[in-house]
């Protein structure tokens, strides 16, 4: 019986990777993984993940698309104007009295 490898192309750093099928191959990929993440400096890690982060759409956007993200921006937008439309009239009662 054959073992086949997969090829994948990681985007992040440009490069074609193996992955294995056997167990020893997976457990040496994962520790080069966890030696590499250990060796590098904390504030590397924390600036890359928010580098990542910054570079993610919104959640909403991501979940639902962009239609759900458009009503809740009309709906913001109405919102602002309803509250300005009474504050504009409150003082013009007050003059008339």
């Amino acid at each position: 019986m054959k073992t086949y490898k997969t090829l994948y192309f990681n985007k992040s750093n440009d490069e074609v990777r193996m992955m294995a099928k056997g167990g020893s191959e997976l457990i040496q990929y994962m520790t080069v993984q966890l030696v590499q993440y250990i060796e590098t400096p904390r504030s590397e890690r924390k600036l890359k993940r928010a580098m990542a982060k910054a570079g993610r759409e919104h959640w909403l956007t991501r979940w639902f698309g962009v239609g759900a993200m458009s009503l809740l921006l009309w709906k913001r937008n109405v919102e602002e104007h309803h509250i300005t439309d009474k504050k504009r009239l409150v003082p013009q009662a007050a003059e008339s009295e």
